[in-house]
């Protein structure tokens, strides 16, 4: 099931450029736009952002009906700037207007308010056939789905570096909780990891299970014990484990659950966690706002970003000590990877 920490910008990007004349000079009066759109948590809501425009447009006496945010990112920062234009008029409309909650309300509703029966839904039936292509090697993807599947592939292969410069997983038992379609879990079978691979989806961990019988069929090392797939959501996942590997999966966690998952999953770890999630910043909350706003039937679940020093403190209260960090970025995948170990 991991998704990863992936904001759908793409047919936002033309309407929101930032190339405009005097950028500077707005950038430095509306950064603290951006600023006060976050509430006493440090979030960014819609109605947050359309009350720090209308904010901001009041005191420059502009109308709201003829004043819109554009955003530009870089690598520190956000800044909204007051344009006018038909199509920055249509992202402010769709940023006050639209609330991508209510979709995901009515996902819940259909499973008793159950939001994590509505992932487990949603990942074996057109959820599955999304990530399935994105995981996969086919052609059949957009840019987008193939920059996620890129940004995923090296979040994948730096947690691998990691293991072969600490000696390899020979023997090692590895619980892979979260395995999706098995990019992590295969692999570290094939070095040799006694590897228990789990998902929400059973749709995700049969194909798992059946891309490893694929790659065990031409390799040239196989485990002395075959890896195992099975449905099992976080929550369920019991046992001892060398390492406990739980990639990007945490997007599907609200903070407050996330929190006791994180522990929930160093309590299973003998020596090791390994763990990614999307970061929360304001630069990632608003991009991700706004990718919301144009979801399709195949990307209507919740999303969730969390604090790295949220997510660092629930492994230091669980006897853990962060030992590796690093931060995976394209375009449209954001990922924070950290090594915790026993302390």
């Amino acid at each position: 099931m991991n998704t990863t920490a992936s904001f759908q910008l793409g047919s936002v990007s033309k309407a929101v450029s930032a190339k405009a004349t005097g950028q500077s000079r707005r950038a430095r009066s509306t950064r603290a736009v951006a600023a006060s759109a976050q509430d006493e948590h440090g979030s960014v809501s819609i109605s947050s952002v359309a009350q720090a425009v209308k904010r901001a447009t009041a005191a420059a006496g502009v109308s709201m009906l003829a004043a819109a945010p554009a955003f530009a990112a870089d690598d520190s920062s956000i800044y909204l700037t007051v344009g006018a234009g038909t199509a920055a008029i249509g992202v402010a409309a769709a940023l006050i207007a639209a609330d991508p909650s209510k979709r995901r309300e009515a996902m819940a509703q259909e499973t008793g308010g159950d939001e994590m029966e509505s992932v487990r839904n949603y990942f074996n039936q057109e959820g599955f056939n999304r990530w399935n292509k994105i995981y996969g090697e086919t052609d059949e993807v957009n840019k987008v789905q193939l920059d996620i599947r890129t940004g995923h592939a090296i979040t994948v292969d730096k947690v691998l570096k990691w293991v072969d410069s600490d000696g390899g997983v020979e023997g090692v038992t590895v619980c892979d909780a979260g395995c999706g379609t098995g990019s992590l879990s295969i692999p570290l079978a094939l070095r040799g990891a006694a590897v228990s691979g789990s998902d929400i989806s059973l749709s995700m961990a049969n194909e798992a299970a059946s891309r490893y019988s694929t790659a065990a069929a031409t390799a040239t090392k196989t485990p002395a014990v075959a890896p195992v797939f099975e449905e099992k959501d976080l929550e369920s996942i019991t046992g001892k484990y060398n390492t406990v590997a739980c990639l990007d999966v945490m997007i599907h966690y609200p903070q407050e659950k996330a929190d006791d998952m994180v522990k929930h999953l160093a309590s299973l770890a003998e020596e090791r966690v390994i763990i990614s999630f999307a970061p929360y910043t304001l630069r990632y909350a608003i991009l991700k706002r706004i990718g919301e706003l144009f979801p399709g039937p195949s990307k209507a679940t919740r999303a969730y970003l969390h604090a790295e020093a949220d997510v660092e403190k629930a492994l230091n209260e669980s006897g853990f000590q962060v030992t590796r960090r690093e931060m995976t970025g394209t375009s449209f995948y954001f990922s924070r990877l950290l090594e915790a170990k026993k302390a």
